[in-house]
């Protein structure tokens, strides 16, 4: 069915109706991966994207989709996502080596991510954002990180009864209720009744400063490690 030019047809109608909210319109990646790298963080055979379409992915925001569509409606989903892959078009031109140093040295990046079994959890995990995400964007989301911010991290700024000011990561958000991290990493939770006010943000904390704090070849380096992280095989 992979192949077929029906099933692909078939394939891409679902995709823009249930697909796109996460992965972008041509599967480039947004709350969710990019798809069309060819390379999936749950396994890259179809029967792997198979059963991570028809059982989604526990802990994330993708769901089970097996009921909405039947096995024929995945395996048409399969045909799809096959169909719009494609190579990297543009490698990482640096050295991984050197920019693993920068992540946890000059960058300080592992105080707020993980990358394998260091690092921080303020932001994202990044051990496998090598499968997950291209080169572009992995650019952009360095130099750039307000740009397309990840759901679940948005900033949040809660001022106590007693006047004093809490900025963090978001970590629960709702009519009643909000939770954020800290850049200790301290969690707090709070009523909305008991606090003075909650203003939550499209913006990350991450600094938009590595543009400038990065050289040219050191950027390279850096996003050639990034690349390079791709978790357990």
């Amino acid at each position: 069915m992979s192949g077929r030019p029906e099933a692909i047809e078939a394939g891409r109608e679902i995709f823009r109706i249930y697909c796109t909210p996460c992965h972008g319109i041509r599967g480039e990646g947004g709350r969710g991966p990019d798809l069309t790298r060819g390379t999936f963080s749950a396994g890259d055979q179809d029967t792997d994207l198979f059963r991570t379409i028809s059982d989604g992915v526990t802990g994330t925001e993708m769901q089970s989709f097996s009921l909405v569509f039947g096995d024929p409606g995945v395996w048409r989903l399969v045909a799809y996502i096959r169909s719009i892959a494609r190579a990297e078009t543009a490698p990482p031109k640096g050295q991984a080596q050197a920019g693993e140093r920068l992540f946890w040295e000059k960058g300080g990046c592992g105080k707020c991510h993980v990358a394998g079994t260091r690092g921080g959890h303020l932001g994202p995990d990044l051990t496998r954002v090598g499968r997950q995400r291209s080169l572009a964007y992995l650019r952009e989301s360095v130099t750039a990180p307000s740009n397309d911010l990840t759901p679940g991290y948005f900033t949040i700024t809660v001022v106590k009864s007693d006047g004093r000011q809490i900025t963090g990561v978001e970590r629960g958000y709702d009519n009643f209720s909000v939770q954020l991290m800290d850049m200790s990493e301290t969690f707090y939770s709070f009523q909305r009744a008991q606090v003075r006010s909650v203003k939550r943000e499209y913006r990350s904390l991450m600094p938009d400063g590595y543009g400038s704090l990065f050289n040219a070849a050191e950027m390279d380096d850096l996003l050639a490690y990034l690349v390079s992280l791709r978790g357990a095989t």
